[in-house]
């Protein structure tokens, strides 16, 4: 029996499941939930961006906490201090378990998210979430090699526990910031398309750099047969 038909057989092992980001780029709560309920067996947590975020708001939340997924909010925050810590505290009291922010805004602003977030957490008795710094998107291929460092120490600075970065990036994130929950989007298996990522790794390289969260997505949404797609990249982190 190959590994992918094993893995399709049993359960994913949890700790497996809990690094592994699944991304509903869709407009349709509808749909989203559907692909979730398919791919719930190797992914933990579920992705909201800003274009589900905005066709279904705080509703698409619920749903997939409700289906048992952790919930990683990536609507990147970027404004002034006043602004994000505002929005954060209402973000903040929503259960989500990750929400990102732009590194690139700053200490102040970074600041003032993380204590939004704590404080609408708090308000609402719940854990609050872990901020993410967004370094460089992965769809950036000419950053100067100071910037994500730089921005690692901004996101440090700010409060953030947790940062996303390129798999390239996961040496520098190590030495800066060893505690810090690493975040890795742009995850392709090998022979994949890269579509519109100029750096990306393969999960297992990824892993073995150093992330904690892998953010798999059109190497499995668009798959002919998504479910075998997840099963292959979980049995190629399971061998």
């Amino acid at each position: 029996m190959s590994n992918q038909t094993a893995v399709m057989d049993r359960e994913t092992p949890p700790e497996i499941r809990a690094k592994l980001a699944l991304p509903l780029d869709v407009d349709d709560l509808v749909a989203a939930q559907r692909l979730g309920q398919q791919l719930r067996p190797w992914y933990g947590v579920a992705k909201i961006g800003l274009e589900l975020f905005t066709a279904a708001g705080p509703e698409a939340i619920g749903v997939f906490q409700d289906l048992g997924f952790e919930v990683f909010l990536d609507l990147k925050l970027h404004d002034i201090p006043n602004t994000v810590a505002k929005a954060s505290r209402v973000l903040g009291s929503l259960g989500v378990k990750y929400i990102t922010m732009h590194a690139h805004g700053g200490v102040d602003m970074l600041r003032a998210g993380v204590e939004g977030l704590n404080e609408g957490a708090a308000n609402a008795g719940l854990e609050a979430p872990v901020a993410l710094g967004v370094t460089v998107l992965t769809s950036d291929g000419d950053a100067p090699p100071h910037i994500v460092p730089k921005r690692l120490r901004v996101a440090m600075e700010g409060g953030c526990r947790g940062i996303v970065c390129a798999a390239d990036d996961l040496a520098n994130a190590r030495a800066i910031g060893p505690r810090l929950v690493k975040v890795v989007p742009g995850i392709r298996p090998a022979g994949a398309s890269v579509d519109d990522q100029a750096r990306t790794a393969t999960p297992r390289a990824a892993l073995d750099e150093g992330a904690d969260l892998l953010v798999i997505g059109r190497a499995v949404t668009a798959a002919d047969d998504p479910r075998a797609a997840a099963a292959a990249i979980v049995a190629e982190l399971v061998a």
